[in-house]
């Protein structure tokens, strides 16, 4: 072949290699350039969304305490069969830490809040532009009760007392078994008796168990990987939908302040000190705080075994129940109707109704008797003349002449 026909030959063979090259190549392209197209559209979309919800792992960590404690206690039930049975419900119940159990109300209303989808979706329209988000988290930190007037916070509000509610009765029902139990064991007729009204075995060794020798409750793994996730994607826990308007007491407002910023991406874990701070009410801490001294002093104090089913369900079960009502689930409120007038009007006086009198039936007119003519007075009567004795009468005796003025 010749060299010019060559050439021409090996630039046509060029060419298609170049074609089929270019032909496998250009779907390969085209797959990139569309899957570069879907992430920018992605990552467009997040930036008008702000930034995904957030919430770090210590307010699930708490949260997991205080619900893990609070339905175990409102499991334990009167009807104790032996002295081992109280004491090991009192292992359970007594050597709780008050502020672990304070922090972890707060932390658990948190995550009940961020269950509505009412409450997340109005908090997270503040999410763009940048600035405004930026200055929705600052006023929140600031003061804790804005987060009480963003939208959908009635909606959250309502759900975490309704759900709070739900534990309180809980815990109620089994304050009251265990009350009951301690006065039923007393009976005469009761078996138990025997072994009730004798005296607790190690008394000083079941009060410093009591102590807990400020020993940290552990939250249970499986709870709190439940209560991560429920935050994070709205669903998961059993709730109770409700509408509350403001006032809130503190723990709600504070559990609001807190499910706001996770729902603006502001409550991860470089955000610890504001979630942490937001997790301390004074009241609930308080409370908790005076209900295990007394229980303490119940422990101290009491001899038989009926006393220590009484300090388990007074001083642990009912005062859990009173401290969470007290702390999140607001009074009742009573409302009036208004006044139907502004103004005063003065009603006419009531006539007087006169009756004439029947002439039948009217009563006699009544006697006037005259009243006796008043006599002159009469005059003076004269002096009266002694009257001389008669010729021949014996003379008068000193003693008859005084008597009858004679002289």
């Amino acid at each position: 072949m010749r060299p010019a026909m060559l050439r021409a030959s090996l630039s046509l063979a060029a060419l298609a290699a170049a074609s089929i090259v270019a032909s496998c190549a250009s779907p390969t392209a085209q797959v990139e350039a569309e899957a570069r197209a879907e992430a920018e559209r992605i990552a467009a979309e997040i930036a008008l969304q702000g930034p995904p919800v957030a919430l770090n792992q210590s307010v699930a960590d708490s949260a997991a305490v205080y619900i893990a404690f609070a339905r175990d206690m409102a499991t334990i039930e009167g009807g104790f069969e032996s002295p081992q049975a109280i004491q090991a419900a009192l292992a359970r119940a007594s050597s709780y830490d008050p502020e672990q159990l304070s922090r972890g109300l707060i932390a658990y209303a948190s995550i009940l809040a961020l269950q509505s989808p009412e409450f997340v979706q109005g908090v997270r329209g503040f999410n763009t532009p940048e600035s405004t988000r930026r200055r929705i988290v600052d006023e929140i930190v600031a003061d804790p009760k804005r987060a009480s007037r963003l939208p959908g916070a009635d909606a959250a509000a309502g759900l975490i007392i309704a759900s709070l509610q739900t534990d309180v009765e809980a815990l109620s029902r089994a304050a009251n078994s265990i009350e009951n139990d301690a006065y039923n064991i007393q009976n005469p007729w009761d078996p138990r008796r025997g072994w009730a009204v004798t005296q607790v075995a190690d008394r000083p060794g079941r009060l410093a168990a009591a102590h807990g020798a400020g020993e940290a409750m552990l939250p249970p793994a499986a709870l709190t990987a439940r209560l991560f996730a429920a935050a994070h994607d709205g669903t998961g826990l059993a709730t109770r939908e409700g509408r509350r308007a403001p006032p809130y007491p503190p723990a709600v407002e504070n559990a609001l302040a807190l499910a706001a910023l996770a729902a603006l991406g502001a409550a991860g874990e470089n955000a610890r000190p504001n979630t942490d701070a937001l997790q301390f009410d004074w009241t609930s801490r308080t409370c908790m705080q005076m209900a295990k001294l007394n229980l303490l002093q119940c422990l101290a104090a009491s001899r038989p075994n009926y006393e220590d089913i009484f300090c388990l369900g007074r001083h642990v079960v009912r005062d859990l129940s009173t401290c969470t009502r007290g702390a999140a689930l607001p009074a009742a409120i009573v409302t009036v109707s208004g006044l139907t007038t502004t103004e005063v009007v003065e009603e006419p006086p009531a006539p007087r109704i006169v009756i004439a009198p029947d002439p039948e039936f009217a009563p006699p007119a009544p006697r006037i008797t005259p009243a006796p003519a008043i006599a002159p007075a009469a005059a003076a009567s004269p002096a009266r003349t002694p009257i001389p004795p008669p010729p021949g009468a014996p003379a008068r005796s000193l003693t008859e002449r005084l008597n009858t003025g004679a002289d």
